[in-house]
């Protein structure tokens, strides 16, 4: 990987807890001796490349927050890293998939849960009102979204809430309308409630996407849900008021009900706006709608199982409400009150660096990566690549048919571009044929990391190419 481990290993005892760091050594090594003792102390300590050294940053408030440190994550089980180097060696050096960030995590985060582990105790949580209550105001302050804190429905993801509400309106066998590429989740979503998707592909012009009016209307009829993914990821468009009016119209008269995925929605890009469904000013169309939210995208808290969904229509909340089970813990609970309550200052710093990542991998790929596109995304953190000439170039086609013969499941062209990259250019990035129709010939790329290991990337992707 070239990346160094750069603290001295110091055991230590603090309140009863063993913790570690090390130095001097290399990381891929040090993972493989250090054992258990990585995963306690050392294992998300801050690195850097082999000039600089590791350190662990505890900012306050008012401090600057340095998102350029590379933070290790390899062997702390992290989907983002290790399963990457599971599937394809230690000759992965940037891992660019799954959508979670590598960055540090925002210290007021750290901090609550360190103050709840200090009393050691973990029976039932009693959830007080001022968790939802954060909630509201989160939304209020940052929108001009105005929620009832009674409407509030904690659930452990947005995955569980959205799979709730197809329970409640779409009975097995019924179709379930997606503008596509969209969310690759979403499938799974409904192979578990036994739904079908009714794709709509989205109009692709110069890398920007927009809806195909007459397909999504022609769908709509014959779906009983539209999920709406906004931002969308992964081609990060922010719907503007006019167009979720249009799918909002469209869905009222052909009684769809619309379920709004608006987990992103934290990652604007500058001059972009997000709206939020329930803020169109329709009132039918918002009633006819429940929203999914949740911190675990801005803040980077996926593993802590928290979010939450609210609705204007008390009919559509209570029908979801009955297929609603959240079993919360503690912990999630009070990281996510921490990050809504504290975090700001983190999210309002880190926002302009995810901008700038954008702009650099926009800037650098059409400079130097002519066989690449990308279009600088109008919001989240991912980066949509058409990779079609890349696929071309390594006969990706040619190669999936050939193996498809011998494989039990059909092997898709996009999964020889992504084998081939993680070989030749040591950088992991998820196929983009999981993302829907229209999403042949791309690949996603996870730009919510060190700006050092954007560039580490796409130079090892130029280099392959060249």
């Amino acid at each position: 990987m070239g990346l160094l481990l750069g603290a001295v290993i110091t055991v230590y005892q603090q309140g009863g807890r063993r913790m570690a760091k090390r130095s001097g050594v290399n990381r891929r090594g040090f993972l493989r001796t250090a054992g258990t003792t990585a995963l306690l102390g050392a294992v998300g300590a801050k690195t850097s490349l082999a000039s600089e050294t590791t350190k662990i940053f505890r900012p306050t408030v008012g401090d600057t927050f340095d998102f350029d440190a590379v933070y290790d994550r390899v062997g702390s089980n992290c989907i983002k890293w290790d399963n990457a180097i599971r599937d394809f060696g230690d000759k992965i050096e940037v891992g660019m998939g799954i959508a979670d960030m590598d960055f540090q995590a925002a210290p007021c985060i750290t901090r609550a849960l360190e103050e709840r582990c200090s009393h050691e105790n973990w029976g039932y949580l009693s959830r007080p009102d001022a968790y939802a209550q954060a909630i509201v105001d989160w939304n209020q302050r940052r929108y001009g979204l105005e929620i009832d804190p009674e409407t509030v429905v904690f659930t452990t993801g947005v995955h569980p809430g959205i799979i709730a509400a197809l329970k409640a309106f779409a009975p097995p066998g019924t179709k379930v309308l997606l503008t596509t590429p969209t969310y690759n989740g979403f499938y799974s979503d409904l192979t578990f409630t036994d739904t079908i998707a009714e794709d709509s592909q989205m109009k692709l012009v110069d890398g920007r996407y927009s809806i195909d009016w007459d397909d999504f209307e022609t769908r709509a009829k014959r779906s009983n849900v539209f999920i709406l993914c906004n931002p969308q990821n992964p081609t990060g468009n922010c719907w503007s008021p006019a167009d979720m009016t249009r799918m909002g119209e469209i869905c009222l008269e052909h009684k769809v009900i619309v379920l709004s995925d608006e987990i992103h929605c934290d990652f604007v890009m500058s001059g972009q706006t997000y709206t939020p469904f329930a803020n169109l000013p329709n009132r039918e169309i918002v009633d006819n709608s429940l929203t999914f939210k949740a911190a675990s995208k801005t803040f980077s808290l996926a593993a802590m199982k928290v979010a939450w969904y609210f609705s204007t229509n008390p009919d559509l909340l209570a029908r979801t409400q009955k297929h609603t089970r959240a079993d919360l813990s503690s912990l999630g609970m009070v990281a996510n009150h921490a990050a809504i309550t504290e975090g700001e200052e983190w999210l309002d710093q880190l926002l302009p660096y995810i901008d700038a990542n954008h702009e650099f991998a926009e800037s650098y790929i059409k400079k130097n990566i002519p066989m690449l596109g990308y279009t600088k995304a109008q919001g989240t953190y991912l980066a949509w690549l058409d990779t079609h000439q890349v696929a071309e170039m390594i006969g990706a086609h040619e190669t999936a048919e050939r193996e498809s013969r011998t494989s039990v499941e059909p092997v898709p062209p996009e999964d020889i571009v992504q084998r081939w990259f993680a070989e030749h250019a040591r950088v992991f990035l998820n196929p983009g044929d999981s993302y829907g129709t229209g999403g042949a010939d791309h690949m996603r790329m996870n730009l919510a990391t060190s700006r050092v290991l954007v560039k580490r990337a796409l130079d090892n992707i130029a280099a392959a190419l060249a």
